[in-house]
């Protein structure tokens, strides 16, 4: 463990949700712009070994990172706030740390002696913890979960023991919220008071309290908290609710949090921090007066986490083109019959996000139809880019049955199915964990390369031949309907660049504005750095 390194544990009390991966990021941000390297990671206490096979009503979106782990959304917010490119030693879950350990056990690295969770898997967290500070002048490790809950005990347990032997080179920020009662608009400081005496009732007494609430926190409740927590008032910092969430780390320095963590961290010298590209984005956000709605057609639609990068990247391409992006979220459910059409009428554009399963395709493959039939820019992104070549295989070249073997035992026309149905390369498939036959084990994961056409649409958007996007899929195009769709009009502009065997992005030709890709743009954009797709999609739709 290096002296130099300094570490911020983040914890969280009360409830869940409550921002601690946006105020996780924030800090990460302000020490950036002071001009250090920050690293930041995520410690979930569930038993899943990654989040890659959880239902997104209960978890958000899956996050993949570029070397191909599916992660916690928080390494989206990671990636979005930073300059910083998380990889799989940033999210750990107990699932996994529990796996290492029983792994040691049956190979007889601790020498027959009785595990326990102290000191074997506390050790085992924090060897993970020190693991992703490496290189870092900051390591910001965000804990999943309440404090409270039996399971996140050992990781509570692990950062307690890490301050032991960091000292002042270690600061504890306990995450927390302030609720209003309604009526009467009192802010309610107890729940925070309770949830401090929980934390320090396993050892931990924070040095810094963000107190999330409705609105901007006030001198008497100020007091109140530091009273009951001994937490000193300055170092107690109120997070308000704003409509964008760029402007945390504006909220947070205008508390002095440079100045606090300077001091905390015994920081000999701090630079000012240069806020100025987060104060540019704050004041675009507010400055877009002209505005367009797309539709979003998913099948989680009820828990809009479950698409938190592709909303987020649509409000940076509307940023990027001065516009506000209002997102329909509609749920492809209702496309039973001809009424769920009316879910468009005035929508600017349509755009169908990646998804797994048979439930909610066919009101997909009906919203593509209505997107190609009217002019409607559409975006289709993984599975739909899947259901957008379903469509044009059924509807253009008139191939009745055409379906993908996802969600159809031997169709007629399997235009998309796994490349070992369609090809023999069952030796070349590109796994992460070969010789694991669990789920999520036979997917293509992480960021690969792409071959743009230079005579195309994207090739004009990307400004480059080859480029790089990460995947998260099992099924491909079946390149045996490669030659029927394109004269019908279908236009395959990317391919895989290593082999330029596999389709990675069509467009038609007839349309005004109609993209899929197999890939996730989503996961490369930033509110500072938007990406070339989203930004040519929500161009497209103003000029509607």
């Amino acid at each position: 463990m290096s002296k130099e390194t300094r570490y911020i544990f983040i914890t969280g009390g009360v409830v869940s949700s409550l921002g601690k991966g946006v105020a996780a990021a924030s800090i990460g941000a302000i020490l950036e712009s002071c001009g250090f390297k920050v690293s930041l990671s995520k410690f979930d206490p569930y038993l899943n070994v990654d989040p890659g096979t959880m239902n997104p009503y209960q978890h958000g979106e899956v996050y993949v990172t570029a070397d191909g782990a599916e992660t916690d959304l928080d390494m989206g917010h990671y990636e979005r706030f930073v300059h910083f490119r998380a990889s799989r030693r940033n999210n750990h879950t107990a699932g996994q740390i529990y796996e290492r350990v029983i792994q040691k056990e049956r190979k007889g690295v601790y020498l027959g002696g009785t595990v326990q969770v102290i000191p074997h898997v506390t050790d085992e967290i924090k060897k993970a913890m020190e693991a992703t500070a490496d290189g870092a002048d900051v390591a910001i490790i965000e804990i999943g979960g309440t404090v409270g809950d039996i399971e996140s005990l050992p990781f509570i347990e692990s950062i307690r023991q890490m301050r032991i032997k960091l000292g002042k080179y270690a600061v504890f920020i306990h995450l927390t919220l302030l609720p209003v009662i309604y009526g009467s608009g009192e802010i309610k400081t107890k729940p925070t008071q309770h949830s401090v005496k929980e934390l320090r009732s396993v050892g931990i007494q924070p040095d810094i309290l963000l107190c999330r609430s409705p609105h901007r926190l006030g001198e008497q409740e100020r007091q109140k908290i530091a009273l009951f927590t001994s937490v000193e008032p300055s170092a107690i910092v109120g997070v308000y609710d704003v409509d964008n969430i760029y402007e945390i780390p504006l909220i947070l320095e205008d508390q002095s949090m440079s100045s606090l963590l300077r001091e905390k961290l015994d920081f000999q010298s701090l630079r000012t921090p240069d806020l100025s590209a987060w104060k540019e984005l704050v004041r675009t956000g507010k400055r877009c007066d002209k505005e367009i709605t797309v539709a979003m057609v998913g099948k989680y639609t009820d828990l809009v986490d479950s698409y938190k990068s592709v909303n987020e990247a649509l409000v940076h391409a509307g940023w990027k083109n001065h516009l506000k992006v209002n997102i329909k979220h509609v749920d492809s459910g209702l496309f039973e019959d001809e009424n769920g059409l009316r879910e468009f009428v005035g929508c600017d554009a349509l755009l169908i996000p990646g998804g797994f399963g048979v439930r909610g395709v066919e009101g997909k493959i009906a919203a593509v139809r209505y997107a190609r039939e009217n002019n409607l820019p559409y975006l289709g992104i993984c599975l739909g880019m899947q259901v957008a070549v379903i469509e044009f295989a059924r509807h253009v070249v008139g191939l009745e049955g055409a379906n993908s073997t996802e969600f159809f035992d031997n169709p007629t026309h399997p235009v998309i199915a796994l490349m070992s149905e369609w090809q023999d390369l069952q030796s070349e498939r590109r796994e992460t964990r070969s010789g694991d036959d669990n789920m999520g084990a036979s997917m293509r994961l992480g960021e690969q390369g792409c071959r743009l056409l230079k005579d195309s649409l994207v090739y004009k958007m990307y400004k480059c031949e080859d480029i790089q996007e990460r995947h998260r899929h099992r099924y491909e195009f079946n390149n045996r309907y490669i030659k029927p769709l394109e004269k019908a009009g279908l236009t395959i502009t990317g391919l895989s660049a290593s082999d330029e065997r596999l389709v990675e992005i069509i467009e038609i030709k007839d349309h005004p504005w109609f993209v899929a890709c197999q890939f996730h743009p989503e996961f490369s954009s930033t509110a500072r750095d938007s990406h070339p797709l989203f930004q040519g999609f929500v161009h497209a739709a103003s000029r509607r």
